[in-house]
């Protein structure tokens, strides 16, 4: 299920080109991994930058066919279609994202999951089906759900031990994406660039006039577009997830797509929001979704425990926490948001 909010980048601090003249900005976008992209590049030669546009949008594609649940014959259909059955020769890709997604079930306990899916099915958030399931529903999803009973065998073969598993990369693989972009670009060469794969931004080097990218933070109460706070970064991955980002309304109850793995249902724990910095997107997106589940204090725990990776987390009552190496690095600009800790 490919997620995550849209991180506004403030375009007016990428459109300007300070004295730096011999660059100039290629952009370009796509619709793909399920939401909106855009890759832009500082070159001195246009040609050259719509070539590697051009690569990166076709990586991101291959990337795409090989891990979407949405795609007939994609590596993870098959997977599931033969949970219980047999094992399935996958791609290194495939093969590595799912080590990774394993590992961050690990580190979370659980609360990041790649095997969630028979419960993304059930509440079907965002298609035509979207319903509140009855408790039995989801108590049988649940039976499903167990990361350790996926199982990667020699040779990128993979196997899901039981009837009925399902497995979503879609927390996960988007960051893996933005991670091979941030590659390409920098194999050829490419010193200053702004990736935006629907919300899991990289900064790639600084702006050419030297200064670092400014990323702002979503507002939770606020439209796609209205930021919160700022941050300022450079060769960083910006990763958040949050319960407006996908949602429907029964009553007065919002029902998010951030469902929690033990319960089976949308995690509510007070954190309306959760912003991971690291140098690693595919390392931030499955920390994004583990730390909202995890909560405040497991979360924040966890995250003062991983090199190189810093938080930010925002609660119900716009309260804004920061993981130790994030103090006096967001700039908040909305005041009815105060910092907490």
């Amino acid at each position: 299920m490919f997620k995550k909010i849209f991180i506004i980048i403030l375009t007016l601090s990428m459109l300007l080109t300070g004295c730096t003249k011999e660059k100039t900005l290629i952009t370009d976008s796509a619709y793909m991994l399920g939401t909106y992209l855009q890759i832009s590049i500082w070159t001195e030669d246009q040609q050259k930058g719509k070539e590697v546009i051009a690569e990166c949008f076709r990586r991101i594609q291959e990337i795409e066919q090989n891990m979407s649940v949405n795609i007939e014959d994609s590596e993870v259909t098959k997977i599931n279609k033969n949970a219980g059955i047999e094992q399935v020769a996958v791609s290194n890709d495939t093969a590595f994202v799912l080590g990774k997604a394993k590992e961050y079930a690990a580190l979370t306990k659980g609360a990041y999951d790649p095997s969630i899916g028979p419960l993304v099915k059930l509440w079907g958030i965002e298609t035509d089906h979207e319903r509140v399931p009855e408790k039995n529903e989801i108590d049988e999803a649940l039976k499903y759900v167990n990361y350790n009973a996926i199982q990667i065998q020699d040779e990128n073969k993979i196997k899901l031990a039981d009837r009925g598993m399902f497995i979503d990369l879609g927390g996960i693989a988007k960051g893996y994406a933005a991670d091979e972009v941030a590659n390409i670009l920098r194999k050829r060469g490419i010193q200053h660039a702004m990736v935006n794969l629907g919300g899991n931004v990289y900064a790639l080097g600084n702006k050419i006039d030297g200064d670092d990218w400014k990323v702002g933070i979503q507002n939770p109460y606020e439209p796609t577009g209205t930021h919160m706070g700022i941050v300022e970064i450079n060769n960083m991955t910006v990763v958040s997830s949050g319960n407006y980002e996908r949602y429907f309304m029964k009553g007065d109850i919002r029902y998010h797509h951030i469902i929690d793995p033990k319960t089976g249902y949308p995690a509510e724990n007070g954190v309306i929001s959760t912003v991971i910095i690291s140098n690693s997107s595919i390392d931030a997106d499955a920390l994004s979704t583990g730390i909202y589940v995890l909560g405040l204090e497991k979360g924040m725990e966890l995250i003062e425990n991983i090199n190189d990776v810093e938080c930010i987390i925002i609660t119900e009552d716009k309260g804004v926490y920061l993981s130790s190496g994030m103090e006096g690095k967001l700039k908040i600009s909305n005041d009815t948001f105060y910092l907490a800790n």
